[in-house]
């Protein structure tokens, strides 16, 4: 059975993950590390790798998610319930991780 996209994203944000358990304490990783992968590397090939994105460009995009001025079914769900602290934190995390291949 196919989840709508909402649907996903509101399960995504939700569901408590033993992954974030063990990663440091960063607000709200548990939901990106569902998709971007803990070590920031997508999960699938369709989520996009974060580890080393430069965290300037990664506070802006999530900020354009959660406005809604950039478009995606999920991130538009997921960022709308960040604060500007978890925001910062996030990208801080995901900047300071060494690149994938």
């Amino acid at each position: 059975m196919k989840l709508p996209a909402a649907a996903l994203a509101s399960a995504i944000a939700f569901t408590p993950l033993v992954a974030a358990a063990q990663a440091p304490n960063v607000p709200k990783l548990g939901t990106c590390v569902t998709c971007h992968g803990r070590d920031g590397i997508g999960t699938s090939p369709v989520f996009p790798n974060l580890a080393g994105q430069k965290s300037l460009y990664m506070v802006q995009q999530l900020e354009l998610f959660r406005s809604g001025a950039r478009k995606s079914e999920v991130m538009n769900v997921v960022a709308k319930s960040l604060t500007d602290a978890e925001i910062e934190a996030l990208a801080a995390y995901y900047e300071g991780l060494k690149p994938g291949p």
